[in-house]
């Protein structure tokens, strides 16, 4: 039993003692390195390319008429009688649009007729009148009071014969507009017509968009008219659509301080009166520094692009420029500036890359 238990004190002494060891040799080995860091992406570099590029300044509109023209009647009390044009159609200058009744107008010019026959026989009567007194009053057979009376019956006959003329001259424009006609070419975009309906002169009965064509009121800001002037071409829809500036306004918007440019439509396509349509107005050419679209990215309102610096990365604020195609044009950075070309949507300031050849 003795044995025994100087046995177990010795085998748990051993033990104790090759443990300390072990504890004394890991307290005076060297610290592990830690572990490498991981990079958050495998990415490409590209530097800015100069190049020159043509300016464009985007632009929010309206496709209007050029111009719009109103047709009314022109004469009052008669009923329509016939619509000969509607909503949408095509039409030519001097085409007829609707008839009223003429009935009632061509009565008045018979009766216009009869009266400018008789103003006719009376003035020729009083001229043959004049002349006898004439001709009496230089034989001395007729005073000069009954010489002047003659005289002034001849001139008053004449006066009513010219207001019978003139009268008849009247009703018959009055016919003529009893016929309701096209002012110019165009489209006809709107009608309030009625057949039998008496309408009052002045009462709008067709509007027309004058020559069918069309204008596109693009609202830029002060800073963009300065790059603006007449005859700029401008890019509607995507390139779609084309037009050239006619006019720009003089006046600036009291509620939206913009100013706003008339384009004339070339080959309207698809778009509508009322649309509202994106454009671009070309500029001039300027040198810039150009980076891939993909290089750049848009947080908080801002755009950034990640400049490589070494195996990390640092977001760098920029400004944009001009765009062609897939090249944006950047200010704020340096040609020499090698920059994350794809990807950098998912990357943050001071992450850790891998990089690689495009």
């Amino acid at each position: 039993m003795r044995l025994t238990t100087l046995f177990s004190v010795l085998l748990f002494a051993g033990f104790c003692q090759t443990h300390a060891q072990a504890q004394t040799k890991k307290s005076t080995a060297e610290p592990a390195a830690p572990a490498p860091i991981k990079p958050a992406l495998t990415v490409s570099g590209v530097k800015p390319l100069a190049t020159t590029m043509k300016q464009t300044i985007a632009a929010n509109g309206t496709v209007a008429a050029w111009q719009e023209a109103s047709v009314s009647a022109e004469v009052s009390g008669l009923r329509l009688d016939s619509i000969a044009a509607q909503v949408g159609d095509s039409v030519k200058k001097g085409q007829v649009l609707a008839v009223f009744s003429q009935d009632s107008l061509k009565a008045e010019i018979a009766a216009t007729r009869a009266q400018l026959a008789e103003a006719q026989a009376g003035f020729d009567d009083a001229k043959a009148s004049a002349q006898r007194a004439r001709d009496l009053a230089a034989q001395g057979f007729y005073s000069a009071q009954a010489q002047t009376q003659t005289i002034a019956q001849e001139k008053a006959a004449q006066a009513r014969l010219d207001a019978a003329k003139a009268n008849l001259t009247l009703q018959e424009l009055r016919l003529s507009h009893a016929t309701l006609r096209a002012p110019d070419d165009g489209v006809v975009t709107a009608r309030n017509a009625t057949v039998g309906s008496v309408v009052a002169a002045g009462t709008e009965l067709f509007r027309m968009n004058r020559q069918n064509r069309l204008e596109w009121r693009g609202e830029v800001t002060v800073a963009e008219l300065a790059q603006i002037q007449r005859g700029s071409a401008v890019s509607l829809e995507g390139g779609k659509v084309r037009g050239v500036v006619r006019q720009i306004a003089p006046n600036l918007d009291a509620q939206t301080r913009n100013a706003v440019v008339y384009v004339d439509i070339q080959g309207a396509g698809a778009l509508k009166v009322g649309q509202f349509v994106r454009g671009e107005f070309a500029g001039a050419s300027v040198a810039a520094l150009t980076l891939p679209v993909a290089a750049i990215v848009q947080r908080d309102g801002f755009s950034y692009v990640f400049a490589l610096v070494g195996s990390k990365v640092v977001q760098t604020k920029i400004t944009l420029g001009a765009r062609s195609g897939n090249a944006q044009a950047v200010l704020g950075l340096d040609q020499n500036t090698l920059v994350v070309a794809s990807g950098a949507a998912f990357l943050t300031d001071g992450d850790t890359v891998k990089v690689v050849q495009p």
